[in-house]
This record gives structure tokens, C-alpha cells and sequence, in this order.
């Protein structure tokens, strides 16, 4: 007798799940251009949310590769400078051998960062110096400079902008000649003599930042405490302390602007979620008078809502992931912006979970208002 009881309660709630499924795959279906704009609502914020970090993770990896590419040991910067920023050349290049003469430090070299449109700069740099440090570019196309006027890019900007070797490019208002297309992932992604660009920017022996590469790796952070003594006031640090600082978690401007921008994007999110499940509340009154008055609970109602709207979230945020990739596909080769995106598998559940919040929140609302209607009303209802 009790196995018998057991096997019709068990019988009994999967006819009750079969049934709100029915429903909720029912009503989708019945109106798909508010499932499409539901679903491409919530695509677009999972989107938003997993380019913009993309977008900052490729930038902060982009830099700290090319950081690393150097060969350095130690990067010295200006008085004042932050991570991501500096100004354009506030050191002297006198500073230049008075570190090549400091105890532990084998070579020294300094160049010079001038902004350019967007998020790109040009490095000017003595070749030869970095050349013994890094182990030089190595050249897709062309060459070192010949000429004053030569300028060097990497393969990315190069195939942004179209150009090869023995092409002109103006930048800054000067005509350049293409001298060589290097690979990426050393110094910088533009490159010009340094006595030219400090004459160009009008900052004669000046720098913006110094390397340094020590005689034994081994006494790296000896020679960084014995520099930040020589150096006051100025940011000095090993290559592995620099790059490990260029994280979002680590710069609270971009880690504050990525939270700004998750928010708009939940909210958006909420109020179309919330605007679509209200209108399908309006929509399906009668139907839900109907499944009241043949005894349907307040929960199976709720739960029919609430597994509509799981639904929704779930396809809105595989479609959204898929958008990435268009998304990336687009900055990389249609946008021609310099900017970088990385797929980063570890936010996809973060985005989901942010997604699946905002229009479970969002459909709290039109939830209730069905629960709380009245049998009589719902059945009346035109």
C-alpha cells in the first residue's frame, strides 16, 4: 500500500513538471517576437558585459607582453606616472648613465611614449641599445631604420591599417616611411628613432621610461631597494612586480568603469525581462483565470513564470556568448581600433549568473500580480 501511494505521488509530480513544461515551451512558441526580443535583450547585456572585459583583459595583456619583451629586469618611470599612464617625457636622458653605473645593473636604455588618436602611442627608442637588450625585432617585412623619417610597426598595426614595408604613413603630422613590419609582443606596436621623436614632440633629452637589465637576476629586488634610495619619489619596479600589476583588479578606474557598465547592463536587462513577462502576464489573464478555476496553485503558477523566464536567461546568454566571438571577430578585423579582446572563459558563468539575476528580478513583479488575481477577474478579462 505504501509503495503504491509513493509510486502515484512520484507519478503525480512529473505529470505536474510535464505539464508546466508543456506550458512554458506553449507560450514561447505561440509568441516569437516577444521570445526573440526577450532573448536578444538579455544576449545584448551578456554581450556588453563579456566584450568590455575582453576589451580590458586583451589591453592589459597586450601591455604587460610587450613589457616583458623587452628582456628588462627593471622598469623606472616618472615621478607622479600610475600604471597605465604617464606623462610624456618628464625624466631626463641624463638619468641614463648614471643608472648604467649603479651597482648590480649591467645596461640601461630609455625611450620615449607619445599618445597618438585612441589607445595608441609611438615609442621612440635607440635601436642599437635595445637591440642588445631584447635581442631586436624580428622582421616580417623589411627592416631596421635607415633614414630619420623611417618608422617601424608591428605585424597587428600593420594589418589594421593596411601597410607593408616601403608604404608612407602619416602620424603626428609628419610623413613616415615604413621601414620594416616586426612581430609583436616587444616594446611597443609603433617605432621611431628617439632623437627624432623628442625633436618632434619638443622634449630634447627627455625620456618617459628607463630599463634596466641587472648582472644577476638573483639580486634584482637588492638592486630596486638600493635605486629607490638613489631615486626618490620615482615608481620603480621589477618587470614581474609591473606586469603583475597590470590586472583589473589592480587598476580602480577600469575595475570601477567595468562595474558601471555591468550595472547599466542589468538594468536594461530587468526592464525588458520585467516589460516582456508583464505583458505575457496581461496576455495569457484568461489562461491563467482557466488553470486557476481547475485548480492550479498559486506555486504552479509562479513556477510556470519563473522556469519561462530560466528559459529565456539560459538561451539569451548562450546566444550573447555567441556574439562575442562576432564581437571580437569585428574589433579585430572591421573596427581598425587597436584594441585587443580576449575570450575569457572564467566570466562566462559570471555573466550568466548576472543575467539569469536581472530577469529573475524582473519577473518578480509580473510573478505576483498573476498570483494575486482574481478567478472571477482573470475569466472576465478581454
Amino acid at each position: 500500500m505504501n509503495l503504491c501511494l509513493q509510486s502515484r505521488i512520484i507519478h503525480s509530480m512529473v505529470a505536474s513538471w510535464s505539464s508546466i513544461n508543456r506550458f512554458v515551451v506553449s507560450n514561447l512558441t505561440r509568441r516569437p517576437i516577444r521570445t526573440l526580443l526577450s532573448i536578444l535583450a538579455i544576449a545584448v547585456e551578456v554581450t556588453m558585459i563579456l566584450t568590455l572585459v575582453g576589451v580590458s583583459y586583451g589591453t592589459l595583456d597586450g601591455t604587460a607582453r610587450r613589457a616583458r619583451g623587452v628582456g628588462a629586469d627593471i622598469l623606472i618611470r616618472p615621478p607622479g606616472s600610475s600604471i597605465i599612464s604617464l606623462s610624456t617625457a618628464p625624466m631626463s636622458d641624463k638619468l641614463v648613465p648614471l643608472l648604467a653605473r649603479q651597482p648590480g645593473v649591467a645596461m640601461a636604455i630609455g625611450t620615449i611614449v607619445q599618445p597618438l588618436q585612441g589607445l595608441d602611442t609611438v615609442t621612440g627608442l635607440d635601436l642599437d641599445q635595445f637591440s642588445k637588450m631584447s635581442g631586436g625585432f624580428h622582421f616580417i617585412e623589411g627592416g631596421p631604420f635607415q633614414k630619420d623619417d623611417d618608422i617601424l610597426i608591428d605585424e597587428f598595426y600593420a594589418r589594421e591599417k593596411n601597410l607593408h614595408a616601403g608604404d608612407t604613413l602619416n602620424l603626428m603630422d609628419h610623413d613616415w616611411h615604413v621601414a620594416g613590419v616586426f612581430e609583436s609582443g616587444k616594446l611597443a606596436r609603433i617605432c621611431v628613432k628617439l632623437p627624432v621623436l623628442q625633436g618632434l614632440t619638443g622634449n630634447p633629452n627627455h625620456l618617459s621610461q628607463i630599463y634596466l637589465k641587472v648582472d644577476d637576476p638573483a639580486h634584482i629586488q637588492n638592486v630596486v631597494n638600493g635605486l629607490r634610495k638613489t631615486l626618490p619619489g620615482y615608481p620603480i619596479y621589477t618587470m614581474e612586480e609591473f606586469t603583475s600589476l597590470l590586472s583589473i583588479n589592480s587598476i580602480g578606474l577600469l575595475r570601477n568603469f567595468i562595474g558601471v557598465v555591468i550595472a547599466v547592463a542589468v538594468i536594461v536587462g530587468f526592464i525588458v525581462v520585467s516589460m516582456a513577462m508583464y505583458t505575457a502576464v496581461l496576455e495569457r489573464t484568461r489562461e491563467i483565470g482557466i488553470l486557476r478555476s481547475l485548480g492550479a496553485s498559486s506555486s504552479f503558477i509562479f513556477t510556470l513564470l519563473l522556469k519561462e523566464t530560466l528559459l529565456l536567461a539560459l538561451i539569451g546568454t548562450g546566444v550573447g556568448i555567441a556574439l562575442t566571438y562576432l564581437a571580437q571577430w569585428s574589433i579585430e578585423h572591421i573596427g581598425h581600433s587597436g584594441l585587443t579582446q580576449e575570450t575569457v572563459y572564467a566570466w562566462w558563468p559570471i555573466a550568466g549568473v548576472i543575467a539569469v539575476t536581472g530577469a529573475v528580478l524582473g519577473t518578480l513583479a509580473p510573478a505576483f500580480k498573476a498570483i494575486r488575481e482574481e478567478v472571477t477577474q482573470a475569466l472576465s478579462y478581454e
